[in-house]
Order: C-alpha cells, then sequence, then structure tokens
C-alpha cells in the first residue's frame, strides 16, 4: 500500500511540471515597444510608504512614462503630497457612488482624465525594476496584456504565501489579466466600457479579461520577474489572512477547469509526501520523494517571489496555511468583509 501512494506521489509531482508554461516571465528583448504616449494611472489610498518607491522606479526607467496620474482615493495621510513632490498629477475623484469600489472607481476617473494613447494601471504596492517598463510595452500586443509582480519577500512571515502567489500567477498568465499592473490601449478600454463594467468587483482584473475576450480582443500575461515587484501584506498575519481571505476562493475557481484541477493534484501530491514520510519514518523512499518535492517547490517559488529559503525546505508549513485560508476564504464569498477602512462584498 505504501509503495502505490508513493507511486501516485510522484506521479502528482511529475505533473506538476506542466505549470512551468504558466510561470514564464516577460522576454528581456523582443519587438519594438508600441508608439504613442503613456499614461500610468496608479489608485492609491493611503499609500505614503508605497508610494515613493514606485515613482522613484518609474523616473528611472528609459524613456520615463509620459504622464503620471495618481488618484487620491480618500486618503487620509501624506499620499497626495508625496505624489506632488516626486512630480505626478493628482486627481481626486468624487465620493465613492453606490455600487463602485474605491479601486475601480479610481481608475475609471484616471483613465478619463489621461492623455496618453496607451494607459498603464499600476497599484500602489509595486516598483518597476531597470528597463522592466521597455520589457513590459515590447510585450504589448494590443487588447489587454498585464503581469504578475514578482513578490520581494522581506520577512520570514511573508513566505507563507508562497502558494497563494502561486495559484496567482498558475491560475491567470498566460490567457488572463492581474490586477496589479495592466496595460491597455486607450481607445480600446473606452470600447468594453473600461473599470464601470466590472465596478463592484473585487477581482476587477477577471471580470476586465471577460469584457475584453467579449469584444474580440487579445487578452494576454507573465509572470512579472525582472519587470515588477512588490511586497504582499507586509504587516504579518494582521493583513495577511484577510487579503487573501476576501477573495481569493471566488478567483481560484474562476481558473481554466484543467489548470485548476492540476494545481489540484500537484498540491495533493506534495501533501501526501510528508504524511507518509511521518507514518512510515521511511527516509529512504519517502525521504528522497520529500528532497524530489522540496526542489521543485523552490524551483517554482523562485519564479514569482523571493521566498526564505526555510519556507520552501519546510514547505508543507505553507501548504497548509494555503488550505486553511482558502476554506476561510470560501466561507466569506458573498458576504460583506472589511479592507482598508471599507465594508465590501465579498467577490
Amino acid at each position: 500500500m505504501s509503495n502505490w501512494v508513493l507511486g501516485v506521489s510522484l506521479l502528482l509531482w511529475l505533473m506538476g511540471f506542466l505549470l512551468l508554461r504558466h510561470l514564464r516571465p516577460c522576454p528581456s528583448s523582443g519587438r519594438v515597444a508600441p508608439r504613442g504616449l503613456l499614461s500610468v494611472i496608479i489608485p492609491a489610498r493611503n499609500e505614503e510608504d508605497s508610494l515613493p518607491r514606485l515613482l522613484r522606479s518609474l523616473a528611472e526607467q528609459s524613456p520615463p512614462p509620459n504622464q503620471i496620474i495618481v488618484v487620491d482615493d480618500a486618503s487620509t495621510d501624506a499620499t497626495a503630497e508625496i505624489a506632488r513632490k516626486h512630480g505626478a498629477t493628482v486627481i481626486s475623484p468624487p465620493p465613492l457612488p453606490e455600487g463602485w469600489r474605491g479601486k475601480t472607481w479610481a481608475c475609471q476617473q484616471g483613465a478619463a482624465a489621461a492623455a496618453g494613447d496607451l494607459l498603464l494601471f499600476v497599484d500602489a504596492d509595486t516598483w518597476f525594476e531597470p528597463d522592466g517598463l521597455g520589457r513590459l510595452l515590447g510585450a504589448f500586443q494590443g487588447g489587454a496584456f498585464s503581469v504578475g509582480p514578482y513578490h520581494a519577500v522581506e520577512r520570514l512571515i511573508e513566505s507563507l504565501s508562497l502558494f497563494f502567489n502561486l495559484n496567482m500567477v498558475v491560475g491567470t498568465a498566460p490567457q488572463g489579466l492581474f490586477g496589479q499592473v495592466l496595460l491597455v490601449g486607450r481607445s480600446t478600454y473606452f470600447m468594453v466600457g473600461g473599470h464601470e463594467s466590472v465596478r463592484g468587483r473585487i477581482l476587477e482584473n477577471l471580470h476586465l479579461a471577460d469584457q475584453f475576450r467579449k469584444a474580440g480582443f487579445f487578452v494576454g500575461s507573465r509572470a512579472g520577474r525582472g519587470v515588477c515587484s512588490f511586497r504582499m501584506y507586509p504587516n504579518g498575519l494582521k493583513e495577511l489572512v484577510p487579503g487573501w481571505s476576501k477573495a481569493f476562493a471566488s478567483g481560484a475557481s474562476r481558473a481554466r477547469r484543467s489548470v485548476l484541477a492540476l494545481l489540484i493534484l500537484w498540491k495533493t501530491g506534495l501533501m501526501l509526501v510528508p504524511i507518509g514520510l511521518a507514518v512510515t519514518a521511511n527516509w529512504t523512499q519517502w525521504g528522497i520523494a520529500y528532497l524530489l518535492c522540496a526542489a521543485q517547490v523552490a524551483w517554482f517559488g523562485r519564479k514569482v517571489g523571493s521566498f526564505h529559503w526555510s519556507g520552501l525546505v519546510l514547505y508543507p508549513i505553507p501548504l497548509v496555511f494555503f488550505f486553511i485560508v482558502f476554506a476561510r476564504s470560501a466561507f466569506q464569498s458573498g458576504k460583506e468583509v472589511r479592507w482598508k477602512g471599507r465594508v465590501i462584498r465579498a467577490d
């Protein structure tokens, strides 16, 4: 019985390599970047700590964007002041209308004020790597294109996000859209209804991708290593758990069924191995299988974030954490949750 379970676990481990096609980054060089003015739109709510790094990284691009708009979403800190100090145009949208989310409202208002032929929506907690903007523009094929930022891990506890980041990138790329960094043509954006068409959604990127597809436009994405980075929920469990809980189960359920099934099978295999090792104490067979799984997780994990080595070697810990928070997210689906000082309904 033990050998049979071990064989199944190794088969599922092998199947995990099929996920690699979803983890490809933007090419370092390629087609000539599209012509036209580029407007960067940054929705920001109380982002005084994150915003300077992003704005500095944009200024260091060659060439830098033609226009940077920071949409101050009713911040109570120095977000607007910092944005102006770094040369960005700051707009303060009207009060949030009924049925809208703060981010979708800010993005729509920023797009209306933008002068560029290309619109790049960027979350305030991201930043661009050297020549990252050029790589992003070079990968753009029209329609809508996005990248999943590389998770720059600075604290050990942030490594608990390992399987969430993998799930997010694998479940989105190469045919979906990420919400953190999204590049679109101005005319195309308004043709599909912009963020107004997804105004009440938490995972607006997933629903916006549907709008582009329905209109017959290209939708594509890549992993963001070498293009842009971010820190996710740097304030520990008090931010990490509710942040991933608010809509993750809903987002995962919208992944392609074949990809979702592969992710489930792969994680099942990863979980069977440490269980088998604990039950049998057979370090010859199950120990080797565990090392193979840990090496694979480390390889995949480094493609989406700079996760601490201990979280990769002891991968069952972030994996169990993933299962627990995923269950919490599924339980919260459709209920009201609090995020960034607002009460929202989880997708």
